[in-house]
């Protein structure tokens, strides 16, 4: 059986960056997250169209349906929220709960790997825009 490895890099040289950068910078605060049924212990790795990283803790997966996925990571992972990149390496088509990720760091115009945290279950959310109050 051959070993998959998937990177999901966000950095200014990386195709797309302008609209991840974007995104991020609205913010979780400006949203009200409502959770949608049970945690999932494993969603399947070809249907993740993209990913965001909130912080040192939390990672959404966006599926090609328009499905979100929260993974709330059970320790905090350090240097993940400022780097904004990870890698990790699967032998199916699911990514789980059980899996590790690693945070990738572009260092001296290489991707160094800084770090190895354990993923959380996956909770399918959805993002309602808060209304803006009127002063």
């Amino acid at each position: 059986m051959r070993l998959q490895t998937t990177i999901i890099i966000a950095s200014a040289l990386a195709a797309g960056s302008v609209a991840f950068a974007a995104e991020k910078s609205s913010g979780d605060d400006k949203y009200e997250i409502r959770e949608i049924g049970e945690p999932e212990s494993c969603i399947t790795r070809s249907n993740i169209r993209s990913t965001d990283v909130i912080d040192d803790q939390t990672i959404d997966f966006k599926m090609r349906n328009g499905d979100i996925y929260r993974n709330s990571l059970p320790h905090r992972c350090s240097g993940l929220g400022f780097e904004e990149s990870f890698s990790y390496k699967t032998s199916t088509n699911q990514l789980c709960s059980v899996d590790i990720i690693h945070v990738l760091a572009q260092t001296g115009g290489r991707l160094d790997t800084r770090g190895a945290c354990g993923l959380g279950k996956f909770q399918k959310i959805e993002k309602i825009p808060k209304e803006e109050s009127e002063d």
